[in-house]
């Protein structure tokens, strides 16, 4: 599958990295493909780092790991109100860290980032996933002592079986997938977020996930 990754920070150089090693057509869209150090990952890593607007024309999938507040301008940059149906897989999350650690969410309860994103450019078709774990864990879930769960939310059915065959891809287990349904989802879970930073704190690790146990019987 042809993805594009837009975000060449730390998360997205490793959701890039850990694509295209699953075998998938990865380019990394950028502002400053010049950058030393991204020019030494791309070649370390295989992942061209193109311009965003070319980013955008290369993607059947874009993978919005932009920091939460940079997400819309990354996707304008990347031609995204020219994009019909595109699929945007955003695990980006809106944290505001204007009074320091934790951080607190820009927006919460009543809307949420991927909701404003669909809004914006309502020719994509954004599905929310990927956000409620660290990037290590994204890419390589089996780093962990056992499966664990991961939740799916967004308005387009296809849009969402597309996701879901990412992130099978990356080694999640589809029987740990979970469609919450509409993008109205993804409230809960960015909010999540703000139980994750506490549970880092906690556990004194980011390699850690939840999972969801049905009663028995």
């Amino acid at each position: 599958m042809r993805i594009a990754v837009l975000g060449s920070g730390n998360v997205g150089r490793a959701v890039a990295a850990g694509l295209s090693k699953a075998g998938h057509d990865v380019v990394v869209g950028s502002r400053d493909t010049s950058r030393p150090e991204l020019a030494q990952w791309s070649a370390e890593s295989g992942v061209r780092l193109v311009a965003p607007a070319e980013a955008g024309g290369h993607g059947e999938v874009l993978v919005n790991a932009t920091p939460g507040g940079a997400s819309a301008q990354a996707l304008s940059a990347a031609g995204g109100a020219d994009l019909d149906g595109t699929v945007v897989l955003d695990l980006a999350n809106p944290l505001d860290f204007s009074r320091g650690f934790p951080p607190s969410l820009s927006v919460s309860n009543t809307d949420s980032l991927a909701e404003s994103l669909q809004r914006d450019f309502p020719r994509l078709r954004v599905v929310k996933a990927l956000n409620t774990v660290n990037s290590a864990v994204m890419v390589d879930p089996g780093r962990l002592a056992a499966p664990s769960s991961l939740c799916i939310a967004g308005d387009d059915a296809d849009a969402k079986a597309t996701v879901v065959e990412v992130l099978a891809s990356l080694g999640w287990d589809r029987g740990q997938l979970f469609d919450l349904g509409d993008l109205a989802a993804a409230r809960g879970t960015e909010a999540y977020v703000l139980l994750w930073v506490r549970l880092l704190r906690s556990l004194g690790t980011a390699d850690f996930n939840v999972r969801v146990v049905r009663a028995a019987g």
